[in-house]
């Protein structure tokens, strides 16, 4: 009989391995579950990075798109200084220059009417001193007003340039 299953001992093994298939399909079951919520966290997590690298993206993007509409900001600011600059000085310029053709007019009128080589010479070095004289201050006035033109025309540009090395600084320093 050592050989022989009986019912009893088929029933015992049926239930034995019933049980075994039980506690397995509830292991399986656990483990599936415990897999899938890790799952769950891991897309979870990665949603969530994702979204957060997609919102940092987007906001320095506009960061980026605004610094660039300074930028053109800045510029057209220093454009619009240079120009009207440069208009500054051109009427500066033809002031100086009609003064000079009146000047020059005067003196045509005066030397004409000398009566002596002496007189006319005289007043002809007098007349050349003050003319250098009145040009080297009328050129020095012009050179300074230049000057001043260039650095009022690149300060718009010099602060967007100061604004970025801050801005390229800042993470750097962080």
């Amino acid at each position: 009989m050592q050989g022989e299953i009986t019912m009893a001992n088929a029933a015992d093994l049926k239930k034995t391995m019933a049980d075994a298939a039980q506690t397995g399909a509830a292991q399986a079951k656990q483990i599936a579950e415990a897999g899938v919520a890790q799952a769950r966290v891991s897309v979870e997590k990665t949603l969530e990075t994702a979204h957060k690298t997609a919102g940092d993206v987007m906001k320095a993007s506009e960061e980026a798109v605004e610094f660039g509409r300074g930028n053109i900001e800045a510029f057209n600011k220093a454009a619009q200084v240079y120009v009207t600059g440069i208009q500054d000085l051109s009427r500066q310029t033809a002031t100086m220059f009609q003064a000079y053709s009146e000047q020059a007019i005067e003196a045509a009128k005066t030397l004409s009417a000398l009566k002596s080589l002496k007189e006319a010479a005289d007043f002809q070095a007098s007349f050349t001193r003050t003319a250098f004289e009145r040009a080297l201050a009328d050129a020095t006035k012009l050179q300074e007003a230049s000057m001043k033109l260039a650095e009022s025309a690149f300060e718009p540009i010099s602060a967007r340039v100061t604004l970025a090395v801050e801005k390229i600084s800042k993470p750097l320093a962080a």
